[in-house]
């Protein structure tokens, strides 16, 4: 692995994503439901610094016109877009500029774990995120990067399986036995790598083994050459939905390097579980 590159963690995409339609430029318009579609349309909208125009939304992302002249007149009508005096050209409505503005306001619960993140990469020198389970997957919140030249990118919103991850390990150890083992049978055991547990006693004995020392670990089991150590933000309240995780690359960090890291990692867990109970109004 070239120390100037930087790998990128590529995740495994259902076919009928891949066939969906791309323009010229690349943008895409996903989604399962008509609802899901006209967010990501509005995702393209928002990262325009120009009006535009139907036809230039149809050449762009590929869609047939009649659908995507349904879609503004649905944007339009709720007021999140506006039509142009000449009747052809498009801007953002009032409503999705309040949104954006309500949302840069008030997004300090955010900001405030973004902040613990960037504390905790800077300590031990790896990518550090947050995580959460959603459905049998592990989903990334909130990820910062190490400057090292030698890392793997995970963005934000990416999802990986959770009997590989470090952080599902945790949110399976939660959960009783009856829900975990409905959740297991019910999810393909893939083998990402040659050290991915595939079988569900496997998965069972690496839990109780969780459960026991309240950490865990992904010892390339999701990544070649990616290594990981994560724990949950405590939650006197019940079970807790958020981890924070340490990733580094093999070549830089060994498994035992990584547990080194556990005290910092637990501080910032802590620090997080206080930033979610303040923003969570007493009952």
């Amino acid at each position: 692995m070239n120390s100037a590159t930087q790998p990128q963690a590529s995740l495994p995409r259902d076919r009928k994503d891949a066939d969906r339609d791309t323009g010229k430029e690349g943008s895409k318009i996903e989604g399962d439901t008509p609802a899901q579609r006209l967010l990501a349309l509005l995702e393209v909208i928002a990262a325009k610094d120009q009006f535009f125009t139907l036809q230039g939304l149809v050449e762009e992302t590929g869609l047939p016109k009649p659908t995507l002249h349904r879609m503004l007149q649905q944007l339009e009508g709720s007021g999140m877009l506006q039509r142009e005096a000449d009747n052809r050209h498009y801007s953002k409505g009032s409503r999705l500029r309040r949104l954006a503005e309500n949302l840069l306001l008030n997004d300090t619960v955010q900001g405030a774990r973004h902040g613990v993140l960037n504390r905790l990469m800077e300590e031990v020198g790896e990518s550090c995120n947050i995580t959460a389970l959603s459905g049998s997957e592990v989903l990334y919140l909130d990820r910062v990067e190490t400057q090292a030249p030698l890392r793997f990118y995970l963005h934000p919103g990416s999802r990986v399986p959770v009997h590989c991850s470090a952080s599902g390990k945790l949110f399976l150890a939660q959960m009783p036995p009856a829900q975990r083992r409905r959740l297991l049978t019910g999810t393909p055991l893939n083998a990402m790598t040659r050290n991915t547990l595939t079988d569900i006693e496997s998965v069972e004995a690496e839990i109780e083994q969780v459960r026991q020392q309240g950490f865990a670990l992904d010892d390339e089991e999701f990544l070649p050459g990616l290594v990981c150590i994560a724990v949950l933000a405590p939650n006197p309240d019940g079970p807790s939905n958020i981890g924070v995780a340490i990733q580094a690359p093999v070549m830089r960090q060994s498994r035992e390097d990584m547990l080194k890291h556990l005290p910092a990692l637990e501080r910032a867990a802590r620090d997080i579980a206080a930033i979610q109970r303040g923003a969570i109004p007493s009952a």
